[in-house]
């Protein structure tokens, strides 16, 4: 049967103004069953504790559990893959991070493209980084590490927590604009690196401020700097990598994301209520007590964030040649 123009297109408006209101219903009611939060990386990592951090904060607003599912492996990319796969409802979102930059150039071939195939929802943290050496190792400074590496090229050890891991590439861009020469070492896993480098079989490390600041205080490792564009809050004497390489800067962050195509009803709910406990002082002192400092941002601001720094990783590892392990 045909139908006369005026009416197909009355018949079509109506059916876009039934799906609209439906999303906006759907907005206002969400979440009406548990959300899982997806992580790259097993229990008791940085990663998982902010995600559950948040994820009790989103479950006592919200009203509905929002529960942690690991999926460690691959640099995070099993996890990536999990929530591209997922449907685009909100019930399925993802723990994001500097990881994900890094990988979009690290692997050549992944099966998703993460700019496009993830939604940026809302940042989180911003995890500091310190260069560490040693206490046997002589140089006090970054200045003085400066010379003795390129006195001594190819002589020290830079352990990583693994190859392609922030660890790793926070070195690598040392290395590269400073102009030294050191031997990257890769470790299984942050714990394995740290011993290491405790005993002097390693003698620096980009390492996160909130692993290593223990050690630090207690003078088992010495801190040369930070990896911050500013100093830490909770290292205050500490001068920062850039104040002698200017413009080096390497702070990891962490945020959410969710599939392509979840409807942006529920992703500015979502990004609302994660800016409101990043504003909340007690989630701030939380956050902080792990070494990390809380910024908030709109989706859009922060699917910038990821794009650039997308960009700034690639430039890194393609110049040295990064491959995955």
């Amino acid at each position: 049967m045909n139908l006369p123009r005026r009416r197909f297109l009355c018949l079509a408006g109506g059916a876009a103004a039934l799906a609209a209101g439906s999303r906006i219903v759907q907005a206002q009611s969400y979440p009406i069953r548990p959300v899982r939060i997806v992580v790259g990386f097993p229990p008791g990592g940085p990663t998982d504790i902010v995600a559950r951090i948040m994820g009790q904060w989103l479950s006592e607003r919200l009203g509905q559990s929002f529960v942690i599912e690991n999926k460690p492996g691959a640099g995070g990319n099993i996890a990536t893959e999990t929530a591209v796969r997922a449907f685009p409802d909100g019930y399925t979102l993802l723990m994001v991070g500097s990881i994900n930059a890094i990988n979009a150039t690290l692997y050549a071939n992944p099966n998703f493209n993460f700019i496009r195939d993830i939604a940026p929802v809302a940042s989180l943290v911003r995890n500091p980084f310190v260069m560490v050496v040693n206490p046997s190792f002589p140089a006090k400074t970054v200045p003085e590490f400066i010379a003795y590496a390129k006195a001594n090229p190819g002589q020290i050890n830079m352990a990583s927590n693994g190859t392609g891991s922030f660890t790793h590439v926070a070195g690598e861009l040392f290395k590269f604009m400073a102009g030294v020469d050191t031997v990257h070492v890769p470790y299984r896993g942050e714990m394995a690196a740290q011993a290491d480098l405790l005993s002097g079989r390693a003698q620096v490390m980009f390492d996160a401020m909130i692993s290593s600041i223990g050690y630090i205080r207690a003078g088992e490792l010495r801190a040369l700097a930070t990896t911050t564009a500013t100093r830490a809050e909770v290292l205050p004497e500490i001068p920062t990598v850039g104040e002698f390489v200017p413009g080096y800067e390497a702070t990891s962050w962490l945020g959410v994301g969710a599939p392509r195509n979840t409807p942006a009803e529920i992703v500015d709910t979502l990004n609302k209520e994660i800016n409101a406990a990043l504003a909340d002082p007690e989630m701030n002192a939380r956050f902080a007590d792990l070494g990390s400092a809380t910024f908030a941002l709109s989706p859009a601001d922060f699917g910038k964030l990821i794009i650039d720094d997308t960009e700034k990783w690639a430039k890194v590892i393609k110049f040295e040649g990064i491959k995955p392990e």
